[in-house]
């Protein structure tokens, strides 16, 4: 059973499987880093140690960012959209937050666009 604030978790509209996606960005910058998925207890977790958890959908456990990597996220903000459906986590970023070692998991090739 998560720890998770009775007011906060109420207005979550979670998936099917209990989570919420969580859009990470640098508090500063605005770049958007990385997207997650928190379920009950890590939303929970990542408010109360000021540390980014998230829910491992390929591992099925929590996962601490930084915890093997060293590349910790700082968390100085976390808002929850108007729809009750998304995260926005406001981090302060220590090194790469993809898994690929780069900066951001969206350094990858930009798609054409019309316009």
């Amino acid at each position: 059973m998560s720890s998770l604030a009775p007011d906060i978790a109420d207005r979550l509209k979670r998936t099917a499987d209990g989570l919420v996606p969580a859009v990470v960005q640098q508090h500063d910058t605005g770049e958007v880093l990385m997207l997650g998925w928190m379920d009950d207890e890590a939303l929970h977790r990542t408010l109360t140690t000021g540390r980014a958890t998230y829910w491992s959908r390929s591992r099925q456990e929590y996962w601490l960012k930084g915890e093997t990597s060293g590349h910790v996220q700082w968390v100085k903000e976390v808002r929850l959209d108007c729809d009750g459906d998304t995260l926005l986590v406001k981090v302060d970023q220590e090194g790469a937050a993809c898994h690929t070692g780069d900066r951001t998991c969206f350094d990858a090739v930009e798609l054409p666009t019309r316009g």
